[in-house]
C-alpha cells in the first residue's frame, strides 16, 4: 500500500472513530444522577372505596343437612348479611422535589382519585401528601409534604432552548423499582399524542415504562426540562418512545397550583380549525397556516373585539400561530385579563384586533361538528354542485333533519359516495351556509358561487357547513 492510501486510511479511520466518540454521549452520569436523585420520588397512591356487591346467601330449605348450620350462622350475626369488605387499590408512579419546604410535582393520573398518598424518599423516608392543586388538562398534580427538614430540591430548566438529539436523563420507580436511572436524547418536539387540548411533548427514546409516569426528565445541567407522562407502546414496556410535558408548559401551571390551588387560564372564546392545503387555497393564504375560526361563543370576549367566523388568526400576542392547535397552548398560557393584540387575515386582508382575555371555565365544551350519519329519504334535489344534492330550507325538511328553526342557508340532501365532499364527511342533513364566505340560501346561489370562484381561477370551494344544531365548520371542495 502506497502513502497516499495509508493516509486516506488513516484519514477515514479517525474519521469513525471521532464519529464514534461523538455517538456515544457523556462518558458517565454518574456524578450527575447522585446530585439529583435524592429530590425524585416514589409516590404510593391508595383509593380505599366502600365494598363491593357480596354474593347473595341462600339458605337451604328446613329439613336439610345444613339445615341447624346455617340457622346458627345468621342468629350469630343477627339474621343480617356479613358486612362488605372496603375495596383498596394501589398505584405507584414518580415524582420530584421543587422546594425544599416540602412541595412535590407529579401526574395527576399517578395519584388518581386516591385518599392515601405517599411520598417515599431515596432514604427509605415515607411521609403523608396532602394534594396542594391538580390540573387533568396537562396531566399535572402539586403535592405538598411536613418533612423535619429542608428537602432536597431540583430546578427547572428551559425545555425550549432543548434540541432534537440533546442527552437527557430520566429518574423514576418503573415496575416499582424505585431510583432507576435511564438515559437518552430528545428524539422531537412539539409532539401531540391527542391526549387533551395542550398537547405539546418532548418525545424521548430514554427508558421510560409504568411507573416513571410523574418523574422528572433532565438536561445534563441537572435541571427538569421534561416532566415524564406516557409513553407509546404495543408491549406495555419501553420501545424507546416515551413522552414528557415540557418544563415551559408545566412551570405556569404550577406556579397557578400552589398559588390558587387550580388553574386559571386565558379564554379567547372560539372554536378553531385546521387549514389544510385545499382551505389555505381557497382562502388566498398562499401556504397552509393559522388556525381557522369556525365559531364564536357568544358570552366570550372574541365576539365583542369584531372576531369572525372565518377569520384565520396567524398571530397572537406577538407569537406567530403556525398551526391551529398552537392557538389554545398560547391562549391558555395567557394570563387571564391581559389585553393582547392579534393578527387576522380576512378575506385576503390581514388586520389587528385587541382582546381582552376572560377566564376558561371548566365546563366550557368546545363545539365540535356533528351529526347522527342518519340519511332520510331526498326530496326532489333543486340543484347539484360539488357531489351534493342541494335544496331550500322548508319546513318539510326542517322537521326531518331536525333543523333548528334559525338556521340559515341550503340543505344538503344527498352526497354522492365516490364525491370529495363524502371524504371529508359531509352528510346529508347538514346545511351549506356560505360558499366562498358569502353567505347563500338558495341552491341556484351556491352553483353561482362556485362558478364565479372556477371563474376567478380557485382550485376550491371554501363551504361553511352547520350540523342541525347549528353548529359549524370549514370545508374546502375541490372545484373540477
Amino acid at each position: 500500500m502506497g502513502r497516499r492510501g495509508a493516509l486516506a486510511l488513516g484519514l477515514a479511520a479517525g474519521l469513525a472513530l471521532a464519529t464514534g466518540a461523538a455517538a456515544r454521549g457523556p462518558e458517565s452520569l454518574a456524578d450527575l444522577a447522585a446530585e439529583v436523585t435524592p429530590a425524585v420520588v416514589n409516590i404510593s397512591a391508595s383509593t380505599t372505596s366502600g365494598g363491593g356487591a357480596t354474593r347473595p346467601r341462600v339458605a337451604p330449605g328446613p329439613g336439610t343437612p345444613f339445615d341447624d348450620l346455617f340457622e346458627e350462622f345468621f342468629r350469630r350475626r343477627g339474621g343480617r348479611e356479613a358486612p362488605p369488605r372496603p375495596r383498596r387499590s394501589n398505584s405507584l408512579g414518580s415524582g420530584f422535589v421543587i422546594d425544599p419546604s416540602g412541595i412535590v410535582v407529579t401526574n395527576n393520573h399517578v395519584i388518581g382519585e386516591a385518599n392515601d398518598i405517599q411520598v417515599i424518599f431515596s432514604d427509605g423516608t415515607r411521609l403523608k401528601a396532602e394534594i396542594v392543586g391538580r390540573d387533568t388538562k396537562v396531566d399535572l398534580a402539586v403535592l405538598r409534604v411536613k418533612p423535619e427538614k429542608p428537602l432536597k430540591a431540583v430546578s427547572f430548566g428551559d425545555s425550549e432552548a432543548m434540541r432534537p438529539g440533546d442527552w437527557v436523563m430520566a429518574i423514576g420507580n418503573p415496575f416499582g423499582l424505585g431510583g432507576s436511572v435511564s438515559a437518552g436524547i430528545v428524539s422531537a418536539r412539539g409532539r401531540n399524542i391527542e391526549s387533551g387540548p395542550y398537547d405539546n411533548y418532548i418525545q424521548t427514546d430514554a427508558a421510560i415504562n409504568k411507573g416513571n409516569s410523574g418523574g422528572p426528565l433532565f438536561n445534563m445541567q441537572g435541571e427538569v426540562i421534561g416532566i415524564n407522562t406516557a409513553i407509546l407502546s404495543p408491549t406495555g414496556g419501553s420501545v424507546g418512545i416515551g413522552f414528557a410535558v415540557p418544563s415551559a408548559n408545566a412551570k405556569p401551571v404550577i406556579e397557578q397550583l400552589r398559588e390558587f390551588g387550580e388553574t386559571r387560564r386565558g379564554w379567547l372564546g372560539v372554536r378553531i380549525q385546521s387549514v389544510d392545503e385545499a382551505t389555505a387555497e381557497a382562502l388566498g393564504l398562499g401556504s397552509p397556516r393559522g388556525a381557522l375560526i369556525a365559531g364564536i361563543d357568544e358570552k366570550g370576549p372574541a365576539k365583542p373585539a369584531g372576531f369572525e367566523i372565518g377569520d384565520v388568526i396567524v398571530k397572537f400576542d406577538g407569537r406567530e400561530v403556525k398551526e391551529s392547535r398552537q392557538l389554545p397552548l398560547i391562549v391558555a398560557s395567557t394570563p387571564v385579563g391581559k389585553s393582547v393584540e392579534v393578527v387576522i387575515i380576512r378575506k385576503k386582508e390581514e388586520m389587528t384586533k385587541t382582546v381582552t382575555l376572560a377566564r376558561l371555565e371548566d365546563g366550557e365544551q368546545h363545539a365540535s361538528a356533528s351529526s347522527d350519519g342518519t340519511a332520510a329519504e331526498a326530496p326532489a334535489a333543486t340543484k347539484r354542485a360539488l357531489g351534493l344534492e342541494l335544496s331550500g330550507l322548508s319546513e318539510e325538511l326542517r322537521r326531518r333533519y331536525g333543523l333548528k328553526d334559525n338556521l340559515k342557508g341550503v340543505v344538503i340532501t344527498r352526497v354522492d359516495p365516490n364525491s370529495t365532499a363524502a371524504d371529508k364527511r359531509i352528510q346529508p342533513g347538514e346545511v351549506i351556509v356560505e360558499v366562498g364566505q358569502e353567505a347563500v340560501s338558495t341552491p341556484a346561489e351556491v352553483t353561482k358561487r362556485v362558478e364565479a370562484l372556477k371563474k376567478d381561477g380557485r382550485k376550491s370551494a371554501l363551504l361553511l357547513v352547520s350540523s342541525a344544531q347549528g353548529e359549524v365548520r370549514f370545508v374546502a371542495i375541490p372545484i373540477e
